[in-house]
């Protein structure tokens, strides 16, 4: 037995090893190219920064190409027994279906494990390493917070207008400085130039030939009241990434947060309490789908009785899709009690599991 046993986990581990290399190199680069595209067009980003990003996001994709390559790794592998009559000669030996399963039923537990500490530990830290360096990359060019004829809407309190840019040299600038919701001074300027402070954490704005015009403190909203003609011939204004940094962390995702910071955010009893423990109750559910999609995929890849890996691939597909597609929705109900968002977080774990138990006894009494 312990060969038979090593021969059905060898083939596994190899199909897995296929399946979720190649499905995390497509989550991966697509994600790499979602979340860099502006940056790769717009910022001089080194070649290591890509691969930087890479290593981050690989953790956060594992969490679903790991269910899913083991899945697709048990079609192909059983489909395959099956069509080679393996496993027809195993029963023929006496063996049974539920002992051939052993190896199958091991494997689903250690990469739900493996699963769950990603889930919970691994992809919110690199979740967090990601946006960390989103902004390290873009602090790291000043100037790169400026965009020829495009509004620069980074910073909490102004919103900068450049007609050209020449390295750290903006040119035709116009900055809206806002106060209380409301604008407080428009300033217009032939050139500047953009430099940073590292002491201070902010970037400074030098301004030539400028003249701006200021609304009135008390009314900001009635025009006319504005001071207009005011000139200068230099001035420097100071942008707090302090105060970028700030308004970024007041909309952290709930992806960053790590098992302990989600019980601790969900003992605080904020608004957002229900939204944190259907989180949670995600990365729970998440990882146990090796074990629902080892019960449905045995059945199905000795009754498909294939040996392509079309069949396979598109099985797996389907039943991929379908389980975190039911899981995308169910989240999409976070923050509304009446739809019972935990349980239905939960749910697509239920039905796929009961429908493989109901298949796999099926399998067992033929």
């Amino acid at each position: 037995m312990k060969i038979l046993d090593r021969y059905i986990l060898s083939a596994l581990v190899v199909a897995t090893l296929m399946g979720v290399s190649l499905l995390s190199l497509v989550l991966v680069l697509g994600n790499v190219f979602k979340q860099l595209l502006d940056l790769l067009i717009n910022h001089d980003v080194p070649l290591q920064t890509v691969f930087a990003f890479v290593a981050f996001l690989l953790p956060f994709s594992m969490t679903f190409t790991i269910p899913w390559g083991f899945l697709t790794a048990l079609l192909l592998v059983f489909g395959r027994l099956s069509a080679d009559n393996e496993l027809l000669a195993m029963r023929s030996m006496g063996i049974s279906f539920t002992r051939i399963c052993v190896p199958v039923l091991f494997s689903a537990l250690f990469l739900a494990g493996i699963c769950l500490w990603i889930n919970l530990e691994v992809a919110p830290k690199a979740e967090q390493a990601v946006m960390d360096n989103l902004y390290k990359i873009a602090t790291s060019n000043p100037s790169s917070f400026f965009q020829t004829d495009e509004v620069s809407e980074d910073f909490p309190d102004r919103r900068v207008y450049v007609g050209s840019r020449e390295g750290n040299k903006l040119k035709n600038l116009l900055v809206f400085e806002l106060g209380q919701g409301h604008l407080s001074k428009v300033v217009f300027a032939k050139e500047g130039y953009i430099s940073l402070d590292k002491a201070h954490s902010a970037l400074l704005l030098e301004l030539q030939d400028a003249f701006l015009e200021e609304r009135d403190d008390k009314d900001p909203t009635d025009v006319t009241k504005i001071h207009q003609g005011i000139a200068m011939k230099s001035g420097t204004f100071p942008m707090s990434l302090k105060k970028l940094f700030e308004q970024r962390m007041r909309w952290r995702h709930l992806n960053s947060y790590c098992l302990g910071e989600l019980f601790a955010e969900i003992k605080k009893k904020t608004p957002q309490e229900l939204a944190l423990k259907v989180e949670l109750n995600k990365r729970f559910s998440v990882s146990l789908a090796t074990i629902a999609f080892a019960l449905i995929a045995v059945p199905l890849g000795i009754t498909a009785h294939r040996k392509e890996t079309s069949v396979g691939f598109a099985l797996s597909f389907v039943i991929a899709f379908s389980y975190f597609f039911f899981i995308i929705i169910a989240d999409t109900f976070r923050s509304n009690p009446h739809a019972y968002p935990i349980l239905l977080i939960w749910l697509p774990n239920i039905i796929f599991t009961s429908l493989g138990v109901f298949l796999f006894r099926r399998l067992v009494k033929n």
